[in-house]
């Protein structure tokens, strides 16, 4: 195929064996003039695999705004190709603000699709494919993190989200605090890669395990969606707690008793049950 100047070129990598590339990868990435990468070790690997000698230039998260300028000066003139670690860039990826960037500037972009690891999860995993949503990586922070969690707590859609090993217990902990221990969870590790391994059951049952096996390798984790007929809204379920509250219910048994009939975790329900105000 032919390579253009003044377009960028969106790479997909393998996310674990190598002889998932496509021959158009290979064939983009040996003819582009450079190659803008994440962990350019970790690319040259890749690179030396495959003979191909074109050059790199690190472009993460930390050197973003100071290597943009340089890269789109070098597209006035010549070929890039944007590559990630692992799957596609810009999921998950500092990748995306060079996109922005490039299609400001006037530039071409080009996607050269690869294998990403949510769809490679989704479609082992037995849950849901025909409506799913890309969560990725939960926000680091406590509260927001458990923000984002409770805001899953009526998805119809299977969850496709992200997390490193080391906060992987941190991440279950409060998907069970949150949603309940019953909700169906799909735990993928290492795919592609020699130990791959799939663990299907619920966020309990996940847990419990992760609890006495150190957890090593990516995870990517896939949380069933709630059954549609079964969803309780926010807005309806806060109806039901002043009514509650009305007849002199306390917030703690108030949300306990929605929990049974909502699948809502009682904890979740209780920290909404803070908003209404104390009947007089």
């Amino acid at each position: 195929m032919e390579v253009r100047p003044q377009t960028l070129y969106i790479v997909g990598t393998p996310i674990g064996n190598l002889a998932d590339i496509t021959l158009r990868a290979i064939e983009v990435l040996r003819k582009v003039d450079f190659i803008a990468a994440e962990d350019t070790r970790h690319t040259g690997v890749l690179l030396q695999h495959f003979q191909i000698t074109t050059p790199q230039i690190s472009f993460h998260s930390y050197n973003t705004q100071a290597r943009l300028p340089e890269l789109l000066a070098k597209l006035q003139h010549h070929s890039l190709a944007l590559v990630t670690d692992a799957g596609m860039p810009t999921i998950s990826d500092p990748g995306l603000a060079l996109v922005r960037a490039c299609l400001e500037a006037g530039f071409a972009v080009v996607p050269i699709p690869g294998v990403t690891a949510g769809i490679t999860a989704l479609v082992a995993s037995g849950l849901d494919t025909d409506r799913f949503v890309f969560e990725g990586f939960l926000p680091l922070e406590q509260h927001l993190r458990q923000e984002r969690i409770a805001a899953l707590a009526t998805e119809t859609r299977t969850v496709i989200l992200y997390e490193a090993p080391h906060r992987l217990l941190t991440t279950l902990t409060d998907l069970a605090a949150i949603l309940g221990e019953n909700r169906p969870l799909v735990v993928a590790r290492e795919l592609t890669k020699q130990f791959e391994e799939f663990q299907r059951g619920t966020i309990g049952t996940a847990l419990a395990h992760w609890q006495t096996h150190p957890p090593k390798g990516e995870f990517t984790l896939l949380l069933g969606g709630v059954p549609a007929a079964s969803v309780w809204t926010m807005s309806q379920v806060m109806q039901e707690l002043e009514q509650l509250l009305a007849q002199g219910m306390s917030r703690s048994d108030a949300s306990k008793h929605l929990a049974q009939l909502t699948k809502i975790s009682k904890r979740q329900i209780y920290q909404w049950s803070l908003q209404i105000a104390d009947q007089p």
